[in-house]
């Protein structure tokens, strides 16, 4: 992994798909979302990262590529590092979603192995090892900035825990916000 893994999750999506499952879709951003880009490229830029990744989305590029510019540094897609795939699920209406499923979403985390959001989306053990991957794939001996969402941040974040999976959704960050994580000692 990284020298330093900064991590940091998109700002809020276009104000229609805010109530919505979008795990892979790729809404925009909101005009409060786009209003929070100088900004957070500023303070990324401050970090002098050494490399760029977002995970190819549009809510992702919108901070890599002004920030890749003003560093003189070329943004690295990577798909590995996208949000869950919710299935079926992506594009419904998250209260749409518990009104016909009750407490079926429960099962991301009480089935982590078996529980596929939406008939056929990932399950969280997937989206775990996908971001397993990702974090390995991260180059050594670099500050790394990750553009990336909630679910894949939770993970890395996990990495670093020896909680159990059942506190993911208490590790997702809030939209545009930055988290470090430093390697553990080897």
């Amino acid at each position: 992994m990284a020298d330093a893994l900064i991590l940091v999750r998109h700002p809020p999506v276009t104000l229609a798909w805010q109530t919505r499952c979008y795990g892979q879709s790729d809404p925009g951003l909101s005009r409060a979302g786009q209003a929070m880009i100088a900004p957070l490229v500023d303070r990324l830029a401050a970090m002098a990262p050494d490399v760029i990744i977002h995970s190819d989305m549009k809510r992702t590029r919108a901070i890599a590529e002004p920030l890749g510019e003003r560093l003189g540094i070329v943004p690295l897609a990577e798909p590995l590092w996208r949000e869950r795939d919710f299935g079926a699920w992506e594009g419904q209406r998250w209260n749409a979603i518990y009104r016909a499923t009750g407490d079926a979403m429960d099962g991301m985390v009480d089935a982590p192995e078996t529980f596929r959001p939406g008939g056929s989306g990932e399950t969280t053990q997937r989206l775990i090892n996908r971001i397993t991957a990702a974090l390995a794939a991260t180059p050594c001996k670099a500050t790394v900035v990750v553009i990336t969402h909630g679910g894949p941040i939770a993970c890395a974040r996990a990495t670093q825990m020896p909680e159990e999976i059942v506190l993911l959704p208490d590790l997702i960050p809030s939209p545009a916000s930055v988290t470090v994580i430093s390697p553990a000692p080897q």
